[in-house]
């Protein structure tokens, strides 16, 4: 805190009188914009206040955190799943730009020290005006950036380099003031020129900061600019892949395989499409968890970036799709398989079953969106039929399509919900090149 605007001491509650004024506190953050509109970052700010304020310090550790708010298995990986870490991270952050916003009447702060879970409270009197100290401010930023992993984080030695500065302006404040007449305080000249030459210092790491950001933003391909968004809060991706049961009376020779088939299995072309999918991931730096849809819960879903791989015997690609401008039509025996655009003037597409299910080109949705109901980030690559999957799996790891794409959705792509409809040419059961046939973004 700037200590020319406010004045604040760690405060330590004693009585019931006092933790209900925190909680009160509590309340008023997590209703603020910098919280309301997430789930996560207000769950794990009252989890951590909360058990704070009971002194059950030992609940406050990175894994316990993982599985008792996030709903991590207790043998999870900390190191490849650093959920924790990446939220306590946002909700610093939020903290800052909260208290730098607002002026608490009942004079209590709520923060999280850089590199601790366990809340602290400050209390004291608030001036007009009041500002992050530049402490704050600059753990906030680096804590963001290592985040990002930004390419160097301050060490001790740049410290070092930080405290030399500062000491060099000491010294030439000292020696120009020698020229007052005896008696004369020179303290706060001092002060001044410190507290400017750290701010210079700030503002250029700052700068070089978004420089550096904008450069890696300007030299992204465009595969790496689909894919962005997805990796970007945990490294640790679900697959969640349909799986088939044999069934030679349908049109496609199979049919979805739910969890009482005993022997389900994923045809060449969805093989293929895990292949692809992981490989191109494992190059951006992430890892892919492969899961089936038909076991796979809401529970192991939430709060995780998940791939969605396969149509209409995947039951979780037919739910998530369903609010979108383009979903899958419910299969009927009577209206078959197909994708259908719910905004007027209505299209849909299907395959030709008049044809040979070897010959007749397939379609495919390929979809990328924040979804509420997880609340994460959802990659679905399905195809009506098996084909359709494998080439929207090719799709979104070819270059010269993500460019076509990128051209398609403009300015944003990195960041926007997306919807692709693709045509995808099949000859003797082999699948072509796609095309696309329509796109939506938001």
């Amino acid at each position: 805190m700037n200590r020319a605007h406010a004045t604040r001491e760690a405060w330590h509650p004693q009585t019931q009188q006092d933790r209900d004024a925190i909680l009160r506190e509590l309340e008023a953050v997590l209703v603020s914009p910098h919280f309301c509109n997430s789930k996560r970052y207000p769950t794990l700010l009252q989890y951590i206040v909360e058990n704070t304020l009971a002194g059950k310090l030992d609940l406050l550790k990175e894994r316990t955190l993982g599985v008792e708010v996030f709903e991590r298995p207790p043998t999870y990986d900390t190191n490849t799943d650093t959920v924790v870490r990446y939220t306590a991270g946002e909700v610093r952050k939020r903290l800052l730009l909260y208290y730098s916003e607002h002026h608490s009447s009942s004079g209590i702060r709520i923060s999280l020290p850089a590199g601790s879970y366990v809340a602290e409270f400050l209390h004291g009197h608030e001036g007009h005006g009041e500002i992050p100290d530049d402490a704050d401010l600059r753990a906030a930023y680096l804590h963001e950036h290592e985040s990002e992993h930004f390419p160097h984080p301050v060490t001790e030695a740049d410290e070092s380099g930080l405290g030399a500065s500062a000491g060099a302006a000491d010294l030439a404040a000292q020696g120009s003031a020698g020229v007052h007449a005896a008696g004369e305080h020179t303290a706060p000249a001092t002060k001044a020129v410190w507290w400017v030459t750290a701010m210079v210092v700030l503002l250029v790491a700052i700068t070089a900061g978004f420089l550096w950001k904008y450069h890696a933003a300007t030299s992204q391909t465009a595969v790496e600019a689909f894919w962005a968004p997805v990796i970007r809060d945990q490294h640790t991706v679900i697959l969640c892949t349909g799986s088939s049961a044999f069934a030679p009376n349908n049109y496609s020779g199979v049919t979805t395989a739910d969890r009482t088939i005993e022997y389900p299995f994923v045809s060449i072309q969805a093989a293929s499409a895990i292949s692809q999918i992981s490989s191109t991931l494992e190059h951006s730096g992430a890892a892919t968890q492969l899961v089936p849809s038909a076991t796979t819960s809401l529970p192991d879903l939430r709060e995780h970036s998940v791939i969605l791989l396969g149509g209409y015997n995947n039951d979780w690609t037919l739910r998530l799709l369903q609010p979108l401008r383009f979903h899958f039509l419910p299969y009927t025996p009577s209206g078959g398989e197909s994708i259908i655009d719910q905004t007027p003037p209505q299209a849909h597409w299907e395959r030709d079953t008049s044809q040979p299910y070897s010959s007749a080109d397939d379609y495919a949705l390929v979809a990328r969106f924040r979804d509420p109901i997880i609340d994460g980030w959802v990659v679905v690559l399905a195809g009506e039929g098996r084909n359709g999957t494998e080439a929207a799996a090719q799709f979104v790891a070819s270059p010269h399509y993500m460019e076509l794409l990128k051209d398609r959705i403009g300015s944003g792509f990195a960041n926007r919900n997306l919807e692709a409809v693709l045509k995808v040419s099949v000859i003797e059961g082999k699948t072509g090149a796609p095309s696309i046939l329509a796109v939506y973004s938001w």
